[in-house]
């Protein structure tokens, strides 16, 4: 036979197979009402959580249909509530809507990419590339979908992790694994205290969610906060206030995806997520939509169901493998600590970082709030010398701020009181230990010998 029509012959084979593995049918229904954020459909069969596509019509003389994807967030009845991931412009009553793969359930349907060859990259809640670097190339794709870990199989936290900030190294110690909670209202410092843990820590990847925040905020974290150094082993996902409350979810369980992949392949994660509290307020949008009533301040109930599935895929894997040391950021209106997505996120998270506007507004950065902050796996990961100094320091600052007033008016009188004295005595080598310029790491061991110089090892009494 002549090549080049074998060629031809085994082109048409190609294609023929393809064509016969084809359905003979296919499946679609129709949009019946369009309300606010949520789109009902009938005609259709897909599961909670599946994904469709929604028909357009096209704009221009020669635009054909064009397509948008939604996903399946409620029914009732032969109804399906659909929210678009995207901004739905065209969309006509009677619009078809088909499944997402003909065949599929709808859920595998969806795959994202993964894998080391993303670092550097930043990325949509899709997966698609924002940076304008090209295409992804053949990468790995997978589901969101991950099976929970046992609680047996998951290795103890037991060893501290280097974040390069001073007032955390010493006096809130971080583990390998842990899960940390930075809570702040608007303008404390919190991103530029990220940025410094990321660009610092001691991880072999970095994984940042910025979910839900300005998009002029995540030009400038990425250019001037993370910077080149940071970004080079890190990945970044996107999804700013203006997408929709879906696409802010589905970035969240992306960069959570992408921090589990790299967890069980051997790496030490740090995942950043910024912020958590957006995350809750895209899913009150979304369950308010579609007729669940609100419970805690506005927040229906499948709010405080959420939480804790996205945050327990973080943590430790099995014994001998990778990690993923998370820090979420939780937004307090008004600097309410009782804000319930605050009350809710301290009760799953392994601590709580507190950033006090008032040291923000007298100049003192970071602003950490030592006495309000807690590391609830510090004793297990450093020495009872340093677990000692670290209480000391406490009760040394506490002890100042208490009689603060008493000091600035001029009461105080030394001699009274020598914990006082004390207090008065170390307070400027306190705050200077406290404070921290955005451009100086300090490590581990420089933190401990810093410690050690400014409060002197107690005398062990009967021990």
């Amino acid at each position: 036979m002549n090549p080049h029509r074998q060629r031809w012959s085994q082109a048409l084979d190609g294609v023929r197979r393809r064509v016969e593995a084809l359905p003979s049918y296919r499946r679609s229904g129709c949009i019946v009402r369009a309300t606010g954020m949520v789109l009902e459909a009938v005609g259709l069969r897909i599961p909670l959580g599946g994904v469709c596509r929604i028909e357009l019509a096209g704009h221009g003389h020669d635009a054909g249909l064009q397509y948008a994807e939604a996903e399946v967030v409620g029914f009732a009845g032969e109804r399906l509530y659909l929210m678009p991931l995207e901004e739905i412009s065209g969309l006509q009553p009677g619009a078809r809507v088909l499944p997402l793969d003909e065949g599929s359930d709808g859920l595998s349907a969806r795959r994202f990419p993964l894998g080391e060859h993303l670092l550097g990259r930043v990325l949509d809640s899709s997966g698609r590339p924002l940076d304008g670097k090209g295409g992804l190339g053949e990468v790995p794709h997978a589901s969101l979908q991950t099976p929970p870990l046992n609680p047996l199989n998951r290795a103890p936290i037991d060893r501290q992790i280097d974040v390069g900030i001073r007032a955390i190294n010493g006096l809130l110690s971080v583990g390998r694994g842990q899960r940390m909670g930075l809570f702040a209202g608007s303008g404390v410092g919190k991103s530029v205290l990220l940025g410094m843990m990321a660009r610092y820590t001691r991880a072999d990847v970095i994984v940042v969610g910025l979910i839900g925040e300005r998009g002029r905020e995540v030009q400038d974290f990425i250019d001037n906060i993370l910077g080149e150094e940071g970004l080079r082993r890190s990945v970044v996902v996107a999804a700013p206030a203006d997408t929709s409350p879906l696409s802010r979810l589905q970035g969240a369980a992306y960069a959570t995806r992408l921090a589990e992949d790299f967890r069980d392949a051997g790496h030490d994660v740090l995942l950043i997520m910024d912020s958590l509290t957006r995350y809750a307020m895209a899913q009150r949008e979304i369950a308010l939509a579609i007729g669940e009533p609100p419970a805690t301040k506005g927040y229906p109930p499948s709010v405080f169901a959420k939480l804790p599935k996205l945050v327990e895929k973080t943590g430790n894997g099995p014994r001998g493998g990778g990690s993923i040391t998370a820090f979420y950021t939780v937004l307090s209106e008004g600097d309410d600590q009782q804000d319930p997505i605050a009350d809710s996120a301290r009760a799953i998270l392994d601590g709580h970082i507190v950033l006090s506007r008032a040291l923000a507004e007298s100049g003192h950065y970071p602003a950490i709030d030592i006495e309000a902050s807690i590391s609830r796996a510090m004793t297990a990961i450093v020495t009872d010398a340093q677990q000692r100094k670290a209480q000391q320091f406490k009760q040394i600052l506490s002890k100042y701020q208490r009689n603060r007033d008493l000091i600035s008016v001029g009461a105080y009188a030394p001699g009274h009181d020598p914990q006082l004295d004390q207090a008065v005595k170390l307070h400027p080598q306190l705050e200077r230990f406290l404070q921290q310029r955005i451009d100086e790491r300090a490590g581990i061991e420089e933190t401990l010998q810093a410690l050690d110089a400014l409060i002197p090892t107690p005398r062990e009494q009967g021990r």
